[in-house]
């Protein structure tokens, strides 16, 4: 019996019904059910993140490069759209391992008591990797962009008056990407134990999944060369240690698959 084989006969057992495969109608309210679950979750978290969302903007607006600057008020709007971007942000991080942990429920027929237990392990690891690249977008990668775009205006002799919500938005549409792009290791770890990825497919796709990290780097950096490698070099980390750990899960896989052909083999 091959691999692929094996694989199959084991995964069906959770989506075999009694008329065989699981009806496509079945799926898709199954997956509507963790779209509604995720969504809850995040209503709860924007909750939450408005209750918190001023000491987290007075814990931001006491740091650097905040506290060098004065920040103004362009609308009466602005004071109610920080506190919505303060708690969208606050309610994905609390979202983050919540939405990990449906997308393993969602696969979870279809994997092996093993992969079961092998895969949620990952659900805290998201929180984990986003917070982490939070930290990095936040003390190394923002800094950055904040410091070359004045140093623009000053070159060109400009009057630097911020408004609250330009410098939020501003901090967030680097902050936000970063933090999601190192959960690369973890979701290409999770597709490798569902059998959706491979590490020779990712080394074929190493080109292009470079050509995409380099462009994601410059698009959210500065235009300079330093800002770009800065930021790149570990994007590209990012996707060859994705690369390594697919290939020891995948060298387990095959491991399991041989152990289980091998006590099949013995019942016949």
């Amino acid at each position: 019996m091959s691999e692929n084989t094996s694989h199959r006969s084991a995964g069906r057992q959770g989506l075999l019904g009694d008329d065989g495969l699981m009806p496509l109608l079945e799926h898709i309210g199954e997956l509507r059910k963790r779209i509604i679950y995720i969504l809850i979750v995040l209503v709860l978290g924007l909750v939450i993140g408005i209750s918190v969302a001023e000491p987290a903007y007075n814990l931001l607006m006491s740091q650097k490069p905040a506290n060098t600057i004065t920040l103004n008020t362009f609308s009466l709007w602005d004071g109610i759209g920080m506190y919505m971007k303060f708690a969208f942000v606050i309610a994905l991080v609390i979202t983050l391992p919540f939405t990990a942990y449906q997308l393993w429920a969602f696969v979870k027929p279809a994997l092996r008591v093993h992969e079961q237990r092998s895969t949620l392990k990952y659900v805290p690891f998201a929180l984990i990797m986003f917070l982490i690249g939070l930290s990095f977008s936040y003390f190394v990668v923002f800094p950055l962009a904040f410091h070359f775009t004045r140093s623009i205006a000053s070159h060109l002799n400009l009057v630097e008056t911020y408004g609250i919500i330009q410098y939020f938005s501003f901090m967030f549409s680097i902050l936000i990407p970063v933090s999601l792009l190192f959960e690369l290791p973890l979701l290409i770890m999770f597709l490798t134990a569902i059998r959706l990825l491979n590490p020779m497919l990712l080394r074929r796709m190493r080109r292009i999944a470079y050509f995409i990290l380099v462009f994601i780097g410059i698009v959210i950096t500065p235009p300079d060369f330093v800002s770009d490698i800065i930021v790149i070099i570990p994007l590209i980390g990012l996707y060859e240690m994705s690369v390594f750990l697919s290939g020891i899960i995948f060298r387990k896989q095959q491991a399991a698959d041989k152990k289980w052909e091998e006590e099949q083999a013995e019942d016949e």
